[in-house]
């Protein structure tokens, strides 16, 4: 599992992690049950805090992306199919909004916005 963290991020350590773990859930790398690193091993991989590491995987549990079961390690949730695509919706609103944002500031109509779109989704 490759997780890449940037000290010149704007975002804090724990929620690239998180981020980029959920990532691999979501795009399927990371499948149903498989086991994650232990918190340790992912922290000294990464060459960081057990704690920054801890938060991570606790967010992700919170979210429901993992499970951990004591004494066995954490592992990628089941039935988390209806929460990947939540969470692949909420990604789209997110860049819908930022597109609206943008068609806004350059004066582009709903309608030519629309067009834009059809355009795009033929391809």
């Amino acid at each position: 599992m490759d997780i890449i963290i940037s000290n010149a991020s704007d975002k804090p350590l724990y929620e690239q992690i998180a981020s980029q773990m959920k990532g691999l859930i979501m795009s399927g790398v990371l499948a149903e049950g498989a086991q994650l690193p232990s918190i340790r091993v992912l922290a000294n991989d990464l060459r960081i805090s057990v704690i920054t590491t801890k938060r991570a995987y606790a967010d992700l549990e919170a979210q429901g992306f993992i499970e951990t079961v004591q004494g066995k390690g954490s592992f990628v949730a089941g039935g988390n199919l209806e929460l990947v695509r939540e969470e692949r919706l909420r990604q789209v609103e997110v860049a819908l909004e930022q597109a609206v944002d943008a068609a806004h500031a350059a004066g582009i109509s709903a309608r030519e916005m629309h067009d834009m779109l059809d355009l795009l989704l033929e391809d």
